[in-house]
């Protein structure tokens, strides 16, 4: 089988900020923008790698959702455990420093893991964590 990975989701709570965060703080070009208003999808991704995108989507679409369910689903996003993606570079202290310099929410600086691999973290607008982890 020769399966790759097209798109992943990530909710977002905000378009225009999260458009403003993936294209400005991580350098992702804007794919296909549908919608309007809290039911806008965009789909990014990196320049170089356009078969590979995020879908970046209303949380709650589901018109049976509650409105107290739609508050918890909000809640879990803006505390960054709702949704996450884990990215690579070739240089994840370089990236970091210049993610850090665009202003972006940083949760943990470039870091050994014990686990083998050296990694930082970042939260996009909703809340979203975003793991950055050294390619190779």
């Amino acid at each position: 089988m020769n399966i790759s990975i097209n798109a992943s989701f990530l909710p977002h709570l905000d378009a225009e900020e999260s458009l403003r965060f993936y294209r400005e703080v991580l350098g992702f070009e804007l794919r296909l923008d549908v919608g309007s208003g809290r039911m806008r999808w965009l789909t990014v991704g990196p320049q170089n790698q356009p078969d590979t995108s995020i879908v970046l989507t209303p949380p709650v679409t589901d018109p049976t959702i509650s409105a107290a369910e739609r508050e918890t689903i909000e809640a879990l996003i803006a505390k960054g455990s709702f949704a996450a993606i884990v990215l690579a570079a070739a240089d994840v202290d370089a990236v970091f420093a210049e993610v850090e310099a665009k202003g972006a929410d940083i949760v943990q600086e470039p870091m050994d893991q014990p686990y083998g691999l050296r990694d930082c973290a970042v939260r996009d607008p909703a809340g979203n964590m975003i793991r950055i982890q050294q390619r190779g």
